[in-house]
This record gives structure tokens, C-alpha cells and sequence, in this order.
């Protein structure tokens, strides 16, 4: 079901409640005034036959008062199928305004006596509305029974019927209209973001949407999905970047091995000079490999979901420090400590994976190996109570400034540095990793006197 609908339904449906709770709110209490007012003309009816028959003796007013002088307006009051009955103390029959009168109901409430503080009792007699009270002084108590037919009043509540009736399916249809109008309005600040997403395509990552003023619930959404949008833009332009060098840079040893194997096919005359162009495309396919390599890297960096654990970020680095020495025996890699909070129990512990924060050393200190031939100083420490910080420092070639945003592009190189081997995809599988352990890899670079690389991460 569409939202619009929802609403309509819903706000239909809550006033429409309110609306019925407050229409049987007025209906019932004014049944119970109209049966009140009746039981009363009834209770009036009966003291005054009792006046009339019983006379002055049973009078519980002035015995000297002429009975007119006790009439009051309403007594002359008709009631529709008016029965009084008037029984005595000793429970005998002393009056009846018919014949036909049944006394049935009477004789019933005279055998549960009178009710307290003499307030009359109400009951039904057949279809008739019926009181029950006492008449006359102490000692010499007689018993009064009316019964009658509202019909002024029950015509009155049936017209209240027909008109709060006739009220609420007038009301609904304004509810229904109301609730339409008012969710139409709602929700177009909605329909105009709709219309607008529709608009952005893969092709026009550009587009923005209106964030209209900024505050309310939609202005909250349309910013979110800008943000979004934004973060997709610059997802598509690097992957449109990583695709252009990564098959750019695919082609090159392919093609030139492709080129060498034809050439020995071709024109190599004896084992010699075919081991020669064996040779050179098994350099070229090696390049090959190492470039794969490294982008299965890059792509497992990527990867959210790898394992976690407490890993102690001193043994990562000492791994990382003995492959690099491997790689490059003749150079000096100087270890230094930094500043060490007090009370650790596990000192350098951080939570992730031991395997890629080794590789995102690895890749920092060869790097700092690759660009300089001065020693290199690794300096690990903390940068506060809850940050290890581990900084690579180099006095190498540098990297020019306009540059060092772009270093940890994947596939991107700086111009100076173009003359080493290399893909442009360590510091882009470092960064990576970085931001799956929750840290981060800050550059700092100065051309002409070397590059510091600073891996921080959350301490546990």
C-alpha cells in the first residue's frame, strides 16, 4: 500500500474514532437525562394521585393546605399510557388508574421493599418506563407505583439518532477529503525528491538534490542522499580511474610479451636466440603477475568482512621489518619507540588482522626503501591513550605537493618516482586497510627530503 494511502487511512480512521467516541459521549448522557426527567414527571404523577385518593391524612405536607394549593404545573402534565397504582402499608391494593393495569412488576419491587433515603427506583413494565416510591409520614408509609411511555422524549432521542448519524457520514467524507488534501501536501516534498532521483543516472553522477530548508525530516533525507550520492560519484570516478590504468597497465606486459613470443617464433634461428626471447617475456610476464598480485591485494583490502581479532601491532611490524630487510639487505632500518602509556596490560594491541596489517607495513617500509638510500627510521609509539601510531620516516626524493592527495589512488604514481618499479598500489592497498581496521594513514612530504607515511590505529 502506498505511503499516501497509509496516511489517508490512518487519519481517517483516528478521527473517525474520536468522532463516533464523542457522538455516543453525547448520545448517552442524553438518553440518561431524558430517563431522569421522565422517572421524575412518573415519581410527580404518582405523589399527585396519591394526593387526590389518599387526601390530607396521608399528606406528609400541612393537613390544612387544600389539595389544590399542592398541585403543581407539571401534574397536569399527560403522560402516553399513563398506570398509577397505590399500595397500602400493609401491601393491599387501595388504587389503580385502570383496570387493565398489570401488576406483575409492582407486586415484584414490592417484595424487595423500599429503597433507601425513599429516591424513587426505576424499572421497565413491559415496554413501558416504570418508577417505584414511598408516599405519606412515618409509620403509615404507602407505596406508589407509575409507569408510562416517553414519547416527546423518545422522539427527541431518535432525532438525536438521526442526526448524529447523518453528522458522521458527513464528517467522514470531510475526514476522508481532509486526510487527502493534507497527506497530498505531506508527502510532496517527497514526490519532488522522487522526481529528482529519477533524473540521476550513472552517466550524471553530478546531479544534487533539493535540500529544501535544511531542517525538517525531508531536508534530513535529501542531505543524507546527497552525501550519498557523492560518495557513489567518487566510487564510480575511481573505479573508472582504477579500470583506465589497471587495463592500461595490464596491456603493457601482455603486449609486449605477446610481441616478444611472436618475434622468437618468427625469426629465431636456433636455441640460443629463442632462451633469449624466452627470457624477456618471462620478465615481462613476471611484471604481469606482480601487477595482479597487487590488485587481488587492493581488492582484499576492500573486503569488510575478514576476521577479527587482538593482534599486537609490534609483531606485525616486526614481520614487516625482516621481509623488507630481506628484500633490501644492504639498507639500515633504525626501530624506535615512542611514548607508552602507563597501566597497559597488552601494549601495541589493536583488533583486526594480523596478515593485512603486515602487508600495510610491508608496503609502507618499502616504499620508504624503494624512493631513498639513506637509512629509514620506523618510530612506533602511541599517539594518545586510545591511538597506536606507527610513522615510516625516509629522506628520499619526496613527493610534490599538488601530488600527495593522489598517491593513494590506486594505479596513480607521482611524476618523480616513475623511474623505480612499481604499480601506484601499495599506499592504496595501506589506506585501505586502514580504513577497514577503523584507522587512518596520514602523508607528510616535503620534495627533496623524504616522505613520513603515519599508520594510526584504535588501541583495545
Amino acid at each position: 500500500m502506498l505511503i499516501r494511502n497509509k496516511l489517508i487511512l490512518r487519519f481517517t480512521l483516528l478521527v473517525l474514532a474520536i468522532q463516533l467516541s464523542f457522538s455516543a459521549f453525547v448520545y448517552y448522557f442524553h438518553a440518561a437525562a431524558r430517563q431522569q426527567r421522565f422517572s421524575h414527571r412518573l415519581a410527580g404523577k404518582a405523589i399527585m394521585t396519591a394526593r387526590l385518593n389518599l387526601g390530607a391524612a396521608a399528606s406528609p405536607v400541612d393537613s390544612n393546605a387544600a389539595p389544590a394549593r399542592a398541585f403543581r404545573r407539571r401534574d397536569l402534565l399527560t403522560i402516553e399510557q399513563e398506570e398509577i397504582s397505590i399500595y397500602a402499608p400493609d401491601n393491599r391494593l387501595l388504587y389503580v388508574s385502570d383496570d387493565t393495569v398489570s401488576q406483575t412488576e409492582n407486586l415484584r419491587q414490592l417484595a424487595l421493599g423500599p429503597a433507601a433515603g425513599g429516591v424513587p427506583v426505576r424499572f421497565l413494565s413491559g415496554p413501558l418506563e416504570a418508577v417505584a416510591l414511598t408516599y405519606g409520614p412515618a409509620g403509615r408509609t404507602y407505596r406508589l407505583f407509575a409507569a408510562g411511555y416517553d414519547e416527546l422524549g423518545r422522539a427527541q432521542l431518535a432525532s438525536l439518532r438521526l442526526i448524529l448519524l447523518a453528522g458522521n457520514v458527513g464528517a467522514l467524507v470531510l475526514i476522508i477529503l481532509a486526510g487527502w488534501y493534507f497527506a497530498d501536501e505531506s508527502l510532496k516534498p517527497i514526490a519532488r525528491v522522487v522526481k529528482q532521483v529519477k533524473r540521476i543516472t550513472a552517466r550524471d553522477l553530478s546531479r544534487r538534490v533539493d535540500e529544501g530548508n535544511g531542517t525538517d525530516e525531508i531536508a534530513q533525507l535529501a542531505i543524507t542522499f546527497n552525501r550519498m550520492l557523492g560518495g557513489v560519484e567518487q566510487a564510480f570516478e575511481a573505479q573508472k580511474s582504477f579500470v583506465g590504468h589497471a587495463s592500461h597497465e595490464l596491456r603493457t606486459p601482455l603486449t609486449a610479451a605477446l610481441g616478444t613470443l611472436q618475434t622468437g617464433h618468427a625469426y629465431d634461428q636456433n636455441l640460443a636466440e629463442a632462451k633469449d626471447s624466452m627470457a624477456s617475456a618471462v620478465e615481462d610476464l613476471r611484471h604481469l603477475v606482480a601487477l595482479t598480485n597487487g590488485l587481488l591485494a587492493l581488492a582484499q583490502a576492500d573486503e569488510a568482512g575478514f576476521r577479527r581479532e587482538t593482534v599486537r601491532l609490534d609483531e606485525c611490524l616486526t614481520q614487516a621489518l625482516a621481509q623488507c630487510q630481506a628484500r633490501y639487505p644492504g639498507r639500515t632500518l633504525q626501530l624506535r619507540f615512542g611514548e607508552v602509556p602507563d597501566r597497559l596490560d597488552t601494549p601495541f594491541a589493536v583488533t583486526g588482522n594480523a596478515q593485512l596489517l603486515t602487508n600495510a607495513l610491508l608496503n609502507l617500509l618499502d616504499n620508504a626503501c624503494k624512493y631513498s638510500r639513506a637509512n629509514v627510521v620506523v618510530v612506533l609509539g602511541y599517539r594518545d591513550p586510545v591511538t597506536v601510531a606507527v610513522a615510516v620516516a625516509d629522506t628520499g626524493i619526496g613527493i610534490e605537493p599538488a601530488e600527495l592527495a593522489r598517491v593513494t589512488e590506486p594505479l596513480y604514481r607521482a611524476g618523480n618516482g616513475r623511474q623505480e618499479a612499481g604499480y601506484g598500489i601499495g599506499l592504496a592497498v595501506t589506506q585501505k586497510i586502514a580504513q577497514r581496521h577503523g584507522g587512518e594513514l596520514h602523508l607528510e612530504s616535503a620534495v627533496g627530503r623524504g616522505t613520513t607515511a603515519t599508520l594510526h590505529l584504535m588501541a583495545v
